[in-house]
């Protein structure tokens, strides 16, 4: 397994400016960073699985050691076919520790040889989550402050309520 490299899992719907800082942060921390998108069939997302990792393919576009992937069911399964040892986790608030951390207990015990790693979110970025952004932007609502400045105007465009007929 190997050590040089962590994956960055989550929905990513869409990439905050929260989720770029953690990327730009483990890159600089390990090797390789795979940003691996969750495809949860029992969740409807706003934005397709290949339009997410399209835009994370652009925020990051200037990050040379970060891949995209996606994937569906267990985390672990996915990271014992990666031959991967550590999961990246962002932590916003005390909320997001106790899940976090339930869920790297889970993980731990059913794949002893994984690891989670937990980085905090700077203090700017606490309030920051793609659900604010994604209601933010169906109302109307500046979403700049909150996603990489790269894909700002198309989040905008894609989140931007449409007009009814």
């Amino acid at each position: 397994m190997s050590e040089k490299l962590c994956v960055f899992p989550g929905s990513f719907d869409p990439v905050t400016i929260g989720h770029l800082d953690l990327i730009e942060r483990a890159s600089r921390l390990y090797d390789e960073v795979v940003v691996a998108v969750l495809h949860n069939p029992a969740k409807q997302g706003r934005f397709t699985v290949e339009k997410r990792m399209e835009l994370l393919a652009k925020a990051c576009a200037h990050v040379p050691n970060v891949s995209f992937d996606h994937f569906e069911g267990l985390l672990v399964d996915y990271m014992n076919a990666r031959n991967a040892r550590v999961v990246l986790r962002g932590l916003r608030t005390a909320r997001d520790f106790e899940t976090e951390c339930q869920m790297a207990q889970f993980n731990l015990q059913m794949a002893p040889g994984v690891e989670t790693l937990f980085l905090a979110a700077k203090p700017e970025h606490t309030h920051i989550s793609s659900s604010a952004v994604r209601e933010i932007g169906m109302f109307g609502g500046d979403v700049s402050p909150y996603v990489p400045a790269s894909i700002a105007q198309e989040v905008a465009r894609l989140l931007k309520p449409q007009p009814k007929r």
